[in-house]
């Protein structure tokens, strides 16, 4: 078997770099993605140019998985965050989102209707019924919410 290996060292590197990227299917979480990409590299290279001896690939190995490492961490630093990374958070995709209030604030509490259902509100401010308001943070199954602009919609006498 070592011999076979000895051999034909391209189809050892090819074959391994498909089993790590095999392996990385089954839920890893990206350790072994480099790896197995850093194997194909080696078994393509190794296929061009046959003479490169035992030492040299697993040095390139090695150089390959961590050049990919360092390089795909940099990308993910450099990303921005998106509001695709919410998808199963909708409450972080109110913030900035604009409603009116259905009730007058009662001890800084009302509610305001979104798509089809009812969100509970808090404002610092006492708010009249039918204001519009702005979202401005999420606090577990509360929207915490300021007045939008006009300024007359706040209770006179501050309730």
């Amino acid at each position: 078997m070592i011999e076979l290996i000895s051999a034909q060292p391209a189809w050892f590197w090819l074959c391994l770099g498909g089993l790590l990227l095999i392996a990385e299917l089954l839920g890893t979480g990206g350790y072994l993605l480099w790896s197995g990409i850093a194997a194909v590299a080696v078994g393509l290279l190794t296929w061009a140019l046959p003479f490169l001896n035992w030492e040299w690939q697993g040095i390139l190995f090695a150089v390959f998985t961590l050049v990919s490492a360092v390089l795909w961490r940099k990308w993910l630093s450099g990303r921005k965050r998106s509001k695709a990374d919410d998808v199963n958070q909708i409450s972080h995709q109110l913030v900035g989102v604009k409603a009116r209030l259905l009730t007058d604030t009662e001890e800084g509490f009302s509610r305001v209707r979104l798509a089809d259902g009812s969100w509970r509100v808090f404002s610092d401010v006492p708010l009249l019924a039918n204001t519009e308001v702005v979202v401005i943070a999420v606090d577990g199954i509360t929207l915490q919410v300021k007045p939008s602009g006009d300024g007359n919609s706040h209770v006179p006498g501050g309730q």
